[in-house]
């Protein structure tokens, strides 16, 4: 019985403890960890699940060679960091490294890469020139047609008009 109630109260107290075993984690990257791209991003987001704070977080971007491309300009959106990149010109692995914080919580660090594959060839695209149709010059078939259709509308509703005198007065 001793055993039982020691077992009950250690299980109550790790229940009813206030302190919050959650921490922050990252839920996305664009550009996708590991992808390789074709065209370059303008920039480099990290989405995670806790609401970062605006100071003290930091998102650095580098080249193959070690060079940074980041603009510097670190924008906190909610539970997302954006960086701005310069223009990305050598191709290979570009490396992403971050500490982002949120409010109460350790700074959630780390890294992950992408590959940017710079397209051997570039492709241009010969603009062709488009017609658009001329309307033709005599629509008065049409123009005739319309003028007839409004012309029965209105004999049609002073017709009605006049009925629905006659109805009244009848009553």
């Amino acid at each position: 019985m001793k055993r039982i109630t020691a077992v009950a109260l250690i299980t109550g107290l790790f229940l009813c403890n206030p302190v919050t075993v959650f921490a922050n984690t990252l839920v996305s990257t664009t550009p996708i960890a590991g992808a390789t791209l074709q065209s370059a991003p303008s920039a480099v987001t990290i989405t995670t699940e806790m609401t970062l704070m605006d100071d003290g977080s930091e998102v650095t971007v580098t080249d193959p060679t070690g060079a940074r491309v980041d603009d510097g300009a670190l924008t906190i959106d909610a539970e997302s960091a954006v960086v701005g990149l310069k223009q990305l010109v050598k191709t290979g692995i570009y490396t992403v490294n971050y500490s982002l914080l949120a409010e109460n919580d350790v700074p959630l660090v780390g890294r992950f890469t992408f590959i940017f594959a710079e397209p051997t060839v570039v492709a241009t695209v010969a603009p062709e020139p488009t017609q658009t149709p001329t309307p033709s010059g005599n629509n008065a078939g049409t123009t005739i047609f319309v003028l007839g259709l409004l012309l029965a509308a209105l004999v049609v509703t002073v017709a009605l008009a006049r009925y629905a005198r006659k109805i009244f007065k009848e009553r």
